[in-house]
Parts: structure tokens; sequence; C-alpha cells
């Protein structure tokens, strides 16, 4: 996996082994960092699983930082091994701008009349914080804890103080209390997994009727 940010030309690459051969492994991860010393962090994770799901592996850093920087629109967003973000850095900023137009095009935009936005599977919250400009407050939710930390430091950095982060199983998390609790959402952002969303996010999608949903 290789992530190069556009902005900054800061690179990350993460290595999956299957097998957890400490020799083979340290040979190639050496290679690659003298090979590649444009690499800013360079790290590897053991997945015996043998299939691509990575949000229960630990990463191991074997050269440089532990993560990478992005800036879109004077916003930095660090960006960990675990963070799902987009790994076309110069698309994932088209993509971005692209769901904030469909979530807030015709909709009021006064003060008094900000919209309230969930953003649902939001990863390291770089569409939460990317959109909170127009928004009264985003709720973003996202199962890797890793990455909601990663979230919370986004709108630290940015000085956003109207958003409003939780990690946990979206169907366990989102229902139909945490919208009472929280209000009814004017716009639901979702980016869910190629799996989909769960029947019981749905349902509660519905149940809260928000005026705008951007699917991506």
């Amino acid at each position: 996996i290789t992530i190069r940010t556009a902005s900054t030309g800061e690179v990350m690459v993460i290595v999956v082994f299957a097998v957890e051969d400490r020799e083979r492994i340290e040979a190639l991860m050496e290679h690659l960092r003298v090979t590649f010393p444009e690499i800013t962090s360079l790290v590897y994770m053991i997945n015996d699983k043998l299939n691509d799901s990575l949000g229960d592996r630990e990463p191991i850093l074997y050269a440089g930082r532990d993560h990478i920087f992005e800036e879109m629109e004077g916003l930095r967003f660090k960006v960990g091994p675990k963070s799902f973000y987009q790994t076309n850095s110069e698309q994932a900023y088209e993509l971005y701008k692209v769901a904030r137009e469909f979530a807030f095009d015709q909709l009021p935009m006064t003060n008094d009349q900000l919209p309230l936005v969930y953003d649902l599977y939001t990863g390291t919250g770089t569409i939460a914080n990317f959109v909170s400009r127009q928004a009264r407050q985003v709720i973003g939710i996202e199962y890797v804890p890793e990455a909601i930390e990663d979230a919370k430091v986004n709108s630290k950095i940015n000085k956003i103080d109207n958003t409003l982060f939780f990690a946990g199983d979206m169907k366990d998390i989102l229902n139909d209390d945490f919208v009472a609790k929280y209000g009814r959402p004017d716009v639901i952002i979702t980016d869910p997994p190629r799996a989909g969303m769960h029947e019981d996010v749905v349902n509660v999608i519905l149940n809260a009727e928000p005026k705008r949903i951007v699917y991506v």
C-alpha cells in the first residue's frame, strides 16, 4: 500500500506479510529504505489471516515517522497506517469537493440555519473536517479507534471545534437513541466499505429523514 500526498510530497509505504519471518522481512524493508529514500514513513504488518482486512493488525514502524500529512484548502490532515485515507490523495481532493457540493448545494446556509451533518464511516475524519466550515456541527463515526484518534487530532491542529467523533461498530452506535441525543441530521455523508451498510444502519438513516444523503 502506497500513499503519496499531493500537497507535501510525503510518501507512506505499508508492506503486508503473511508470515512472520523476521530475517526476510527486515532484508526486504532495508532494501526498500535504501533504494527509495523518498519514503517518509515505512511500515509493515503481519496478516496471517490471508485476507485484505488489516483493522486488527498492528502496524510496525521500520523507518521514518509513523504518519504523514496531507493539505487541502489550508487544512492539514494527519494520515497514519490505519487511517483509511484515500491512496490517491490528488483524486481524494476532487472526490471531497464533489461530496461537499452535493451535500450543501441549495441548502440554507445562514448562520442560524447551518446544517447538522453526520459523516458515517468517517475514517480519519477528512471529509468531516473538510466540510465543517459549512456545518453547524459534524458528527463522525468510524469502526477503527486509531482512525478516530487521528480524526480528533486533525480537528485540533486545524482549530476546528464543531466536530464530534465516535469509534465503534456503526450498527451499534448509530441508532434511534443516538439520533435523539445528538440531533436529527440535515445531511448524511456515508462512505461505507465494499460490503455496504448494515440493514439496521439503513433503517436509522430512513427514520432520521435527512434533507440530503451523499453516498460515496
